[in-house]
C-alpha cells in the first residue's frame, strides 16, 4: 500500500513516452533554429507546426512525470500535434533536418497514441 502523497513508479511505457516527447521537443527546437538560418525558405506553416509540437511535447512529458489526471487526454492531443508537424516537415523532403524531425515526430505520435489508450 502506498502512502498518501507518494507516487508510484513510472511504467516503462510511460518512461519511453516521456523520453520520446523530450527527444521530439529537442528536435523541433533544433529544426526551428535550422529554419531560421535558412531565412525565407522556411514556410510559416512549418514554423507554426514546429512551435506547436515543441510546446505540446514538453507539456505532455511534464504532465506524465507529475502523473496528471489529464495526461491521457494530453497524450492524444500531443499525438495530433506530432502528426501535423511530421506532415509539415515532409513538405521539404530534400532537407535532412526536416526528415529527422518528421521521423522523431512520428515516433513520438505513436508512443503518445499508445499512452492515450493506456490506463495511467
Amino acid at each position: 500500500m502506498t502512502q498518501p502523497g507518494t507516487m508510484t513508479a513510472m511504467s516503462k511505457q510511460m518512461q519511453d513516452c516521456v523520453e520520446a516527447c523530450m527527444s521530439c521537443h529537442s528536435m523541433c527546437e533544433e529544426t526551428m533554429s535550422s529554419c531560421m538560418q535558412m531565412g525565407g525558405q522556411a514556410q510559416m506553416q512549418i514554423m507554426r507546426a514546429l512551435m506547436d509540437c515543441s510546446e505540446m511535447t514538453r507539456m505532455c512529458a511534464d504532465m506524465m512525470m507529475r502523473r496528471s489526471p489529464m495526461s491521457a487526454e494530453m497524450c492524444a492531443l500531443c499525438a495530433k500535434a506530432c502528426d501535423m508537424c511530421a506532415e509539415a516537415c515532409m513538405a521539404m523532403p530534400d532537407d535532412p533536418q526536416m526528415m529527422r524531425c518528421a521521423e522523431s515526430c512520428r515516433r513520438c505520435a505513436e508512443m503518445c497514441r499508445a499512452m492515450a489508450g493506456a490506463r495511467m
